[in-house]
């Protein structure tokens, strides 16, 4: 890839500049709405009360696509920030081309080996180095739900696909908007991966969207999961084409859309609005995905740095990260959960401890976990870029199912 090249210059060729005063830690991050911008402040506080400076990078919109475009600027430019939110597979790109900081200091000091799942620590560790700390654990594949709305059409919570639609049609016809939605390709990608873990299960979604097997990309059963997803179209308004996901999100809030497909960052925004979950609004798995968990991790990398103060603000953010205090204060705002395995649930809500019993019980048995493509977990930058080109093309057109399928199995070999 050029871009790899470019950067891997960069990384063997010049040294990491830095131009922050002693003890300060610059974070580049797309925590933007109300209720991640109420998250991310509890951290900042807290790196301030142990004497550090925060200088707070926030890039609104995209899903992240637009804070990794300033990231790779700041980075081919020398400049890159001390620390980035950066997911997935990503973390070890960064690593491999030589720009990420090691953590192993404060993991073992901290045990988070004792503390997390291994598969999180699989993530955040790049050739036995932690380079990144979690943050949290989202679960992707949710349908939020506002319970009036429903009630006023007359209307069972559907639990399947077929239900979905027949619910839909009726919220039509009551003249309320089925699916509050943004038409953003990472948001069109999130609804489809939900729709074919839905029909294929675990088995399936992790040949397509991990494995990227022929086989899986070119089966009747994604070619299915296209027709479904085409279905969407029908149910939602017409401003939905660049609305921000948390635009969506109170819509329902309002009630003039009646559920949204959308991960467990949505519902910060119903905190934010002083909702109760269960009364004011409902969270439930996104139709036929009942104990399965689709998982996005939000993680913070640090980038090298040369002043052994900047090192040391690094350090005691990541150190603040896994503390159960900052993992208890920062995803109840978040709309997360905690990626400790030991933390205390007891004053999570209802939608929180649901989540968090499915991760354990998925984790601990190896089926129903899966990651999400559209979330950057379960592939590269460039596949999941050329997926997203696909599904939202496909959404946004006549194409068919079949060509659809053709073209999503073709470009994921070409990014391969």
């Amino acid at each position: 890839m050029n871009f790899r090249k470019s950067m891997l210059t960069v990384a063997l060729t010049s040294s990491v500049a830095f131009t922050a005063q002693a003890g300060e830690v610059e974070v580049l991050h797309w925590w933007t709405s109300g209720g991640e911008a109420a998250a991310v402040s509890v951290l900042k506080s807290m790196v301030e009360k142990e004497g550090h400076t925060w200088k707070d990078f926030a890039v609104a919109g995209g899903g992240g696509e637009n804070t990794m475009t300033v990231l790779r600027a700041r980075a081919v430019s020398g400049n890159p920030p001390s620390s980035a939110q950066i997911k997935g597979l990503e973390i070890h790109e960064w690593a491999d081309l030589g720009f990420l900081s090691s953590l192993n200091t404060v993991a073992e000091s901290e045990g988070w080996k004792d503390v997390l799942p291994e598969m999180v620590s699989n993530i955040m560790q790049f050739d036995g180095e932690f380079v990144a700390v979690p943050v949290n654990v989202h679960r992707v594949n949710w349908m939020w739900a506002n319970p009036a709305a429903f009630e006023k059409a007359g209307v069972e919570l559907p639990t399947s696909l077929d239900e979905l639609w027949a619910a839909a049609d009726k919220l039509k016809a009551a003249g309320i908007i089925p699916i509050a939605h943004g038409g953003q390709a990472w948001q069109d990608a999130t609804t489809f991966e939900s729709i074919a873990l839905s029909l294929g299960g675990p088995e399936f979604f992790v040949k397509a969207f991990v494995e990227h097997d022929p086989a899986a990309l070119q089966s009747d059963t994604m070619i299915e999961a296209f027709e479904q997803f085409r279905k969407v179209r029908e149910y939602l308004d017409p401003g939905f084409p660049g609305r921000e996901w948390n635009i969506a999100t109170s819509m329902v809030i309002r009630g003039d859309a009646a559920m949204q497909f959308m991960g467990d960052w949505a519902k910060g925004e119903f905190s934010a609005a002083n909702m109760q979950p269960g009364t004011d609004y409902l969270c439930l798995p996104f139709p036929g995905t009942e104990n399965m968990f689709t998982f996005n991790i939000d993680s913070l990398a640090m980038f090298k740095q040369r002043s052994a103060e900047n090192i040391e603000a690094q350090n005691t953010m990541a150190r603040l990260v896994l503390s159960p205090e900052f993992q208890e204060t920062f995803n109840m705002n978040k709309g997360s959960i905690p990626v400790r395995l030991d933390q205390d649930m007891s004053g999570f809500d209802a939608c929180a401890q649901a989540s968090m019993d499915t991760f354990k019980s998925t984790s601990a048995s190896g089926e129903g976990l899966v990651p999400s493509m559209a979330h950057g977990m379960s592939t590269t930058s460039a596949v999941q870029g050329a997926i997203y080109d696909v599904t939202t093309t496909f959404f946004n057109s006549s194409m068919t199912a079949q060509e659809a399928t053709r073209q999503l199995a073709s470009a994921i070999r070409a990014a391969q």
